[in-house]
């Protein structure tokens, strides 16, 4: 099925939403900086959403040294900070409304990593469990997954161009609901952005195969698809991807200038002109200024 974002007049409205497991580093700040570009060179809102579901990743003080850092930088949000773990209850009523595409599931990923195939976003779930009728939103000792539709789903990106990707072979039933309770991403972050009204998403390419499930259960909510644009990863030496899990450092506040400087020019922006020591604030308004997608 090709996805495509519902052409409207609705006003631009994007969104940064990290996760409270670390400070920023400068993965972080390409995904926030592109983001923050991408809204006002729009005349857009620009909000910040903490994601902060899973309780085992998630501090209370990353959270206040994460809006630190973006107050260092010269990127201030509009309108109130949305916290996912005050809106448990929107989830719920989302997974009620999914009920007759969900099934329970016990498998431990010892026996079913066993079973299954490398996809797009790692080992895909071989559909052990999917027979399984789900009795209750809360099944004792069990996850909840979503049973995909046996389809193609394709969007257009606006930096990679046509994506393309086959449910079962490439991604798998995902986890809506783990077995300890807490919210998936994949459920949380598509509620969010409905309730939200957000017409853009903004992100890195890590995302790229999670927007198949993403625009899935759109689908299946009754929520229009937002546009897409999937910015490149800071990369270690070594090809992975930086990340907290990969003790990539924290953002230097004190340097945010050169800090930017460096996410403008990941993000292929003409930087000329600009110094490490000038204003955040003439800095980001030129940005916006010079914003341009790459064509491809």
């Amino acid at each position: 099925m090709w996805y495509k974002a519902a052409m409207n007049m609705k006003p631009y409205i994007g969104r940064f939403a990290p996760t409270p497991s670390g400070p920023l580093h400068l993965g972080s700040l390409v995904a926030a900086l592109g983001s923050y570009l991408d809204a006002r060179a729009h005349g857009g809102r620009w909000l910040l959403r903490v994601e902060d579901v899973d309780r085992t990743r998630s501090r209370t003080d990353y959270i206040a040294a994460q809006l630190q850092s973006l107050r260092a930088h010269g990127l201030h949000h509009d309108g109130e900070i949305r916290v996912q773990s005050a809106h448990l209850a929107d989830y719920q009523a989302a997974l009620a409304q999914l009920r007759p595409h969900l099934y329970p599931c016990d498998c431990s990923r010892k026996y079913w990593h066993a079973q299954a195939q490398m996809g797009a976003l790692g080992l895909v779930y071989p559909g052990c469990c999917r027979g399984r009728v789900l009795d209750s939103l809360a099944p004792d000792d069990a996850a909840i997954r979503l049973r995909l539709p046996e389809e193609t789903v394709a969007f257009a990106d606006r930096w990679l161009g046509e994506c393309r990707f086959v449910l079962a072979r490439e991604i798998g039933d995902p986890v809506l609901r783990r077995r300890d309770g807490d919210i998936a991403y994949a459920l949380a972050v598509v509620v969010d952005d409905g309730l939200q009204g957000v017409t853009d998403v903004v992100r890195g390419q890590d995302l790229v195969a999670a927007t198949a499930i993403h625009l899935v259960l759109q689908d299946m909510l009754g929520l229009p698809p937002p546009r897409y644009l999937h910015l490149p990863l800071v990369l270690n030496a070594d090809g992975s991807k930086l990340s907290k899990q990969n003790h990539a450092p924290a953002l230097d506040d004190a340097t945010p200038a050169a800090n930017l400087r460096a996410a403008l020019r990941h993000l292929q922006q003409d930087d000329s002109g600009f110094s490490d020591t000038m204003p955040v604030d003439a800095l980001l308004e030129e940005a916006v200024r010079r914003w341009r997608v790459p064509v491809r």
